[in-house]
């Protein structure tokens, strides 16, 4: 950063900038666990020594809150797989059912909203395709924040709602199913292949808010990759130039993700490994009748409270699932 050419490149610096800052943030963090630490240490031979009942309950609520903050510093130490701190390209996508599996895109993503902006993570919406009557067809969110992705990629996979549906005058039970795909941001730095000749790229009129600009421009892009039939849409921008950069941006992340999930299919052949691909091999059920209960199917992780969930606390299931990850 002292290097007089620095800023030459503005967009290489800001990264620059902002690694530094997260790595400062991770060192001062500790800095303060050991002071803490080391405050309790004191508490505690005061507690031995003056039976101090009032002291002992502040040292107990002081130690319950060190191994909190403790965990989650852990947590973030473990994110560090190569784009781990890379932000996010988060897509759902309803199953079957219609109006009932698109209200449940909808409420999931109102809960990624919730649970980025607890994070203090930006949401961007990249594409945004309304249902028929109430919910979603598809959304495409862009999170922004340090670990964005290495938090995400515990929820990517197929949510499962079970409850008495608000669209049945009959009041009967429906289960519902939504595909969830979770992707890092590359930056320019990550080369993936791409042949112009295998890109097909549409423009269309931009669809929901926006007002009458957005009605009335070409502004909305897609792209297909022929070869894999790989589709990304973007209308987030006024600029049909920028919905265009951003679209490659997002085909660039799918292409990768469809290449790390081949080389891990074929290192399962090999181990002789067999992966259930399908709605049936659903990450985590939320279920709403006849009981309260979100379970992930992963890890058994659960939780009773599933309006806490839905409004965003989601931190639990994160932190189970990538806890089992760990190659001890």
């Amino acid at each position: 950063m002292t290097d007089p050419d620095f800023w030459n490149d503005q967009e290489k610096a800001q990264t620059v900038i902002n690694e530094s800052n997260a790595l400062k943030d991770q060192v001062n963090t500790f800095l303060k666990l050991k002071d803490s630490f080391e405050d309790l240490e004191v508490s505690y031979e005061l507690v031995k020594e003056e039976d101090d009942q009032e002291l002992a309950e502040e040292l107990f609520s002081g130690v319950k809150e060190l191994v909190e903050a403790m965990n989650e510093f852990e947590l973030q130490l473990l994110l560090s797989e190569p784009y781990d701190k890379n932000n996010a390209i988060l897509e759902l996508h309803p199953g079957a059912g219609g109006t009932e599996s698109q209200d449940w895109a909808s409420m999931l993503l109102r809960m990624y909203t919730r649970w980025a902006e607890a994070k203090g993570f930006k949401v961007e919406t990249m594409d945004y395709l309304p249902g028929d009557e109430a919910g979603v067809k598809s959304v495409t969110l862009l999170i922004k924040g340090h670990n964005a992705y290495g938090y995400l990629k515990a929820e990517k996979g197929v949510h499962r709602l079970v409850r008495i549906s608000p669209f049945d005058s009959s009041g009967r039970r429906h289960t519902s199913f939504v595909s969830c795909e979770i992707m890092p941001e590359l930056d320019d730095n990550v080369e993936i292949d791409i042949s112009p000749e295998d890109l097909k790229i549409d423009t269309y009129r931009a669809s929901g808010a926006g007002g009458q600009h957005i009605n009335t421009t070409d502004s909305a892009v897609r792209i297909t990759h022929l070869p894999t039939n790989t589709v990304v849409t973007c209308q987030s921008e006024r600029s049909q130039i920028k919905n265009r950069e951003q679209a490659m941006k997002m085909m660039k992340a799918k292409l990768y993700q469809l290449k790390l999930e081949e080389q891990q299919k074929q290192l399962d052949e090999i181990r002789g490994e067999q992966k259930e691909i399908g709605w049936g091999s659903q990450i985590r059920s939320y279920v709403f009748h006849p009981y309260s209960l979100v379970k992930d199917h992963r890890t058994n992780f659960e939780i009773g409270n599933t309006n806490g969930v839905m409004d965003g606390d989601l931190d639990g299931f994160i932190d189970a699932y990538l806890r089992s990850t760990i190659k001890v």
